[in-house]
């Protein structure tokens, strides 16, 4: 099996050990030997990027949109083989994998369009014969730490923006879901890029994403994955004065009113809290429910999920995939646990099941009869798991679905103007759907939250340059 090693400095190199990428359907598949990089290799990899750093950002914003554009056109090209290939190495059904590649690829063609729209403001000063001109300019060295969940699409919404305003990048895939990354970082490798500009370094968090957060030549952190990691990667970051921005996860509400589409709002539902089995941040794992619609949406969608096919990423037919690893798989049975000791009546799934290939597979479940204040309702499980919180009333219901330390997304099911005005306004989450799924979002628009969910500027769009770039202000003397 030929071994996938690192890119650094434009050249392909072997790590200090390696490490095989399983896939989650059949643990008996090898989707490829990957390097491993030690301290010492993560340090040539940022000092590459220092070097190379001032060269791209001094060059035409065409040549950098061009980069761009060849990693988008040859992304779309290769949608099926990259799909797939995602698909094996995370687990979501193929068909999943083809159209997250395709995003992917729609990220890098939107964002070789933004190289070429940076822009400056002419401000007249206050004080006579001075010109003052505003623009923006590159940070420096990125560092980009990314989760398994996405394993192209969000290295992309990082790595694009980057690239676009002259930053030099050192990207640290998942321990997980190496392939991916892999694949992109060798149709970079062959962009035009200059050499340091763009440097692959895999690896374990606690060497590669550590000697990141330690480097003085780190200019900027940009990280997706858990609370507390995303903690100690501010505090890192705050005590030497470098940039950070974070996403860390959600406990996602949907309200449910008694006036909603009720097939609309059951297929928003479980497309938002199972689909992709539930690993995506955006998850709607909180379903509150107005209590007139109460046991008709249950009952519906315990159907629903019934009809769910849970088997191989690859199968034709599948719906939901397994879970990403075994570690992933105990932590869902942990939280499948905990609601039923807190008192939740499993409604339907949360069983392991056996399929043709040995993996990680678990039949989606639904709790009923929880109250907010328990954990299955106030820490992310990161799984097929939701449940429902039955409310009298609207009031009662927005307060419930910001009664949590998080903020990512939320949504509202109902055919009320009124109400799903006031929940668009009142909702303190970063990203609101009205009467459409929490999970879903377009490419070329602010993604982010508040609270526990988020930290620093959005990602994704035109809001991207606030964090890849800085501002600098200039006055001459006529």
């Amino acid at each position: 099996m030929a071994l996938h090693r690192n890119f650094i400095n434009g050249e392909w190199l072997e790590g200090a050990s390696a490490r095989n990428n399983i896939n989650p359907s059949d643990v008996s598949d090898i989707v490829g030997e990957y390097a491993q990089a030690d301290k010492a290799q993560t340090e040539a990899a940022i000092a590459a990027a220092k070097a190379a750093q001032p060269g791209w950002a001094a060059a035409t914003p065409q040549q950098r949109a061009d980069v761009l554009e060849f990693v988008g056109v040859e992304l779309l090209a290769r949608k099926d083989e990259i799909g797939r290939l995602l698909a094996r190495e995370e687990g979501k059904p193929l068909s999943n994998g083809i159209a997250e590649t395709m995003r992917a690829a729609q990220i890098f063609k939107f964002f070789a369009q933004e190289a070429l729209r940076v822009e400056g403001v002419a401000v007249a000063s206050v004080r006579p014969g001075v010109d003052v001109l505003v623009t923006r300019e590159a940070v420096g060295v990125v560092g980009l730490i990314c989760p398994w969940n996405f394993p192209i699409a969000i290295p992309a919404w990082k790595m694009a923006p980057a690239l676009a305003f002259g930053n030099a990048v050192v990207f640290k895939p998942a321990d997980l879901v190496p392939g991916c990354a892999w694949a992109l970082a060798e149709i970079l490798s062959r962009s035009g890029i200059p050499k340091g500009v763009f440097n692959l370094v895999m690896g374990r968090g606690s060497v590669v994403g550590q000697t990141m957060l330690d480097s003085r030549d780190v200019n900027a952190i940009s990280f997706t994955g858990s609370v507390e990691t995303g903690g100690k990667v501010a505090m890192a970051c705050a005590s030497r004065g470098a940039k950070f921005q974070l996403e860390m996860g959600g406990k996602n509400p949907l309200i449910v009113l008694d006036d909603a589409n009720l097939d609309a709002a059951v297929a928003g539902a479980v497309d938002g809290a199972f689909f992709q089995a539930g690993q995506r941040c955006t998850a709607s794992s909180r379903l509150i429910v107005q209590k007139g619609i109460h046991d008709k949406f249950v009952a519906k969608v315990v159907d629903a999920m019934k009809a769910l096919k849970v088997d191989h990423a690859l199968k034709e037919g599948t719906v939901i995939g397994p879970v990403v690893d075994e570690s992933q798989m105990a932590q869902d049975e942990k939280y499948i646990g905990i609601a039923r000791d807190e008192g939740g009546q499993l409604a339907w799934g949360g069983e392991r099941l056996n399929r043709d290939t040995k993996g990680f597979y678990l039949s989606p479940a639904l709790f009923t009869g929880t109250k907010n204040s328990m954990r299955i309702n106030r820490e992310e499980v990161f799984g097929p798991v939701a449940s429902v919180i039955e409310v009298e009333s609207y009031d009662e219901a927005l307060s419930v679905a910001n009664d949590t330390p998080f903020g990512l997304s939320s949504g509202i099911y109902t055919t009320s103007l009124k109400y799903a005005t006031d929940f668009r306004k009142k909702s303190a989450a970063g990203m609101v759907m009205v009467n459409l799924a929490t999970a879903g979002v377009d490419y070329h628009v602010p993604f982010g939250g508040r609270k526990g969910s988020s930290y620093g500027a959005r990602e994704q769009g035109r809001f991207a340059a606030e964090f890849y770039t800085a501002v600098k202000t200039a006055y001459t003397l006529a």
